[in-house]
C-alpha cells in the first residue's frame, strides 16, 4: 500500500525546469511542504506562485549546488522554513560534448561540480538531519550514460558514474540509520539538459535524441521517484533504469 506523503518535507535540486520541476510539483500535490532550489530565480519564483495558488506550501532557494556553501544552505533553509527535512531529490544536471583533446579543464569541472560535487554536498548536509529524525529518503537522478560511456560524453558519463558509485556508499550507510537511498537512470527524456551543451552540433543533436518521438516526459520519471517514496520503510528500491519504450539500441 503507498504511504502518504502529506505533511512531509522535500527539497528538490535542479526544480526550475524538467525533471526538478514535475517533482516539486507532484510533491505539492501529494500534500507536500517543498523547498526548489536551481540557478534561475525567476522560474524558482514562478513555481512556488504556482504551487501556492493551488494551496501548496512551497520555499524558492536560488543558489548554485556546485558551491558548497550554497547546497549547504539550501539544507538549513529548507529545515529552517519547514521544521525538518524528509525527502532530498537531486535532480540538477548539465551535458557538455566533448573529448579529452577538445574539453577543456573548465568544461569538466563544470559537469563534474554541478553533477557529481553538487549531489554530494547536498547528501552531506542532509544526512545527519534525517539521521537524527531516523528516517529519511534521497533519491539521485543520474542516466542511462550512469551505465554505459561515449568518447564525446566522458565528462558526463564520468559525472554520472561517480553519482553510481556515491549512491551505492551511501545506501549502505544511510539504511542502518533509516535512510532510503535510490539513484533513477533516466534514458531520453523531454527536457532541457541539451541546453547546456556547448557544441552547437552536439547541443542539436542531443535536442534531437530527447524530444524525438517516443521520449518520455518529466512525468514518466516523477511516477518513478513516487513510486520509491511511497513504499513503507522496510522496502528500498535502490536503482531503476527507466527508458523509453521504443529504444531498442544505444544512442548512437
Amino acid at each position: 500500500m503507498a504511504q502518504s506523503l502529506s505533511g512531509k518535507v522535500a527539497l528538490v535540486t535542479g526544480a526550475s525546469s524538467g525533471i526538478g520541476e514535475a517533482t516539486a510539483l507532484a510533491f505539492a500535490a501529494e500534500g507536500m511542504s517543498v523547498a526548489i532550489s536551481g540557478r534561475r530565480r525567476e522560474r524558482l519564483e514562478a513555481l512556488v506562485a504556482r504551487i501556492t495558488a493551488a494551496g501548496g506550501k512551497a520555499l524558492a532557494l536560488p543558489g548554485d549546488v556546485s558551491i558548497e556553501a550554497d547546497a549547504t544552505a539550501s539544507v538549513e533553509a529548507t529545515i529552517a522554513a519547514f521544521g525538518r527535512i524528509d525527502i532530498l531529490v537531486n535532480a540538477a544536471g548539465v551535458n557538455e560534448a566533448g573529448g579529452i583533446e577538445t574539453l577543456t579543464t573548465e568544461q569538466w569541472h563544470r559537469v563534474i561540480d554541478i553533477n557529481l560535487m553538487g549531489t554530494i554536498y547536498t547528501c552531506k548536509a542532509a544526512f545527519p538531519h534525517m539521521k537524527a529524525q531516523g528516517a529519511g529518503d534521497i533519491i539521485n537522478i543520474s542516466s542511462t550514460a550512469g551505465r554505459r560511456s561515449g568518447w564525446q560524453f566522458a565528462s558526463y558519463a564520468t559525472s554520472k558514474f561517480g553519482v553510481t558509485g556515491f549512491t551505492e556508499a551511501l545506501r549502505q550507510e544511510g539504511g542502518v540509520a533509516g535512510i532510503r537511498v535510490a539513484i533513477i537512470e533516466p534514458g531520453a527524456t523531454a527536457t532541457e539538459i541539451a541546453d547546456s551543451i556547448s557544441d552547437p552540433k552536439w547541443r542539436a543533436a542531443i535536442q534531437q535524441h530527447t524530444h524525438k518521438e517516443g521520449a518520455m516526459e518529466s512525468a514518466d520519471i516523477v511516477d518513478a521517484i513516487l513510486l520509491v517514496v511511497q513504499l513503507p520503510r522496510r522496502a528500498n528500491i535502490t536503482r531503476i533504469l527507466i527508458q523509453p519504450t521504443t529504444d531498442v539500441a544505444p544512442m548512437p
